[in-house]
Parts: structure tokens; C-alpha cells; sequence
């Protein structure tokens, strides 16, 4: 079952809202599997808003082009944790699109996952309205394919290849509550009347 979603900045939309975030990490090297879990929230950035002129201007590109983005914080833990020890951070990035339809272009970010200097990577929308990113960094490059599996329920599979090479797989909850921003409500409840296919 997939969501009909026209563009990639329909799929974000989409994804605005608060995520319980289930993953199981496999470590090549050490050929062992590691489990986690986390809470990440998703916040809409439109057009014009100035935080996209940072990122644009970070990453030596012309805002006008950016057509909206996101800003995204988590906070999670893994498994082989020290006691105590969680991740906890946050990016924003913004899509210029390439082509007619905002199905494919650049996502500029204020710093990369892998590395903390702005990076950019690579968006396109696959036949299934997957969301398919691609970003190479100085020393490893990362391939993440995100889509809908239900309005509330979201997949995400991503490979690293360099200094660290590992692949992982995650299972994403809509948390649907009083205490969501009317913004996120209102696209959960978008999502929730989106049309299906199979």
C-alpha cells in the first residue's frame, strides 16, 4: 500500500509531526545487529522563511530556488549505549527542485548527520512515491530510501558506505495526541484522507 504524494515536498508535509522511531542497525565489521529507538519531531519551514536563507547561504546556493523545507530534532538511544549515554540533535534542510514536478533536485542541509558541515545531497520520488536520498560526504557516503506504509506509519531503510559501513532499518509511528501543534495535526489529518493504492 502506498500514499499517492505528488512531489517531494508533499512527502515532507506529510511527515511533519512527532515519530516514536523503532531501528535495527546491522554493523557490517562487527557482523552484529543493534537495536534502538527514539522520538523525533518534524516541523514545516515555508518558503521564505529566513532560516532557508542560512541554509541556502551555507551551502553557496540561491534561495529563491528553495521551495520549502523542514526542521527536524531527535532524541534517542541505542542498544550498545553507555549508561546514561543518548543521541540527541537536530537539522534543517531545504529542497530546490530540478525538474517541473519537485520530484527530484537538491536537499541542502545546515549539517549533515555524518559530518556537521552543511551538506548536500541528492532527492528524487521512485514509481512507488518512495523518497530516495543520496549524500556524499568527505569520507562515507549514506543511500535512504523513506515511504508511507499507512498515513500514520512510516518506513525508512538506509546504507552507509566508508568509515563506517552499516545498514538499517526503521519503523516510524505518527504520534496523534491534544498536544501536537495545530500545524502537525493538520497534516496528520491530511494524511489520514490521502487516497490509496496498491
Amino acid at each position: 500500500m502506498t500514499l499517492e504524494i505528488s512531489d517531494a515536498l508533499s512527502f515532507f508535509r506529510l511527515s511533519c509531526g512527532r515519530w516514536k522511531s523503532q531501528r535495527s542497525q546491522h554493523h557490517l565489521l562487527h557482523r552484529r545487529a543493534e537495536a534502538g529507538a527514539s522520538f523525533i519531531v518534524v516541523e514545516e519551514l515555508l518558503k521564505g522563511d529566513e532560516r532557508l536563507a542560512e541554509i541556502a547561504k551555507r551551502n553557496g546556493e540561491d534561495v529563491s530556488k528553495i521551495i520549502g523545507g523542514c526542521w527536524v530534532r531527535w532524541s534517542g538511544s541505542m542498544a550498545w549505549d553507555r549508561a546514561g549515554e543518548s543521541h540527541e540533535d537536530q537539522t534543517m534542510f531545504g529542497l530546490i527542485p530540478s525538474d517541473d514536478a519537485g520530484r527530484q533536485g537538491l536537499l541542502l542541509r545546515d549539517r549533515g548527520y555524518a559530518e556537521k558541515a552543511p551538506v548536500a545531497g541528492q532527492f528524487r520520488m521512485d514509481d512507488e512515491n518512495g523518497l530516495i536520498l543520496t549524500t556524499d560526504y568527505e569520507m562515507m557516503s549514506s543511500l535512504e530510501r523513506f515511504w508511507f506504509a499507512g498515513p500514520n506509519l512510516r518506513l525508512r531503510t538506509s546504507t552507509v558506505q566508508g568509515l563506517s559501513n552499516n545498514a538499517s532499518f526503521c519503523m516510524e509511528t505518527r504520534q496523534l495526541d491534544d498536544e501536537l501543534p495545530k500545524t502537525s495535526r493538520a497534516a496528520a489529518a491530511a494524511a489520514q484522507l490521502a487516497p490509496f493504492g496498491w
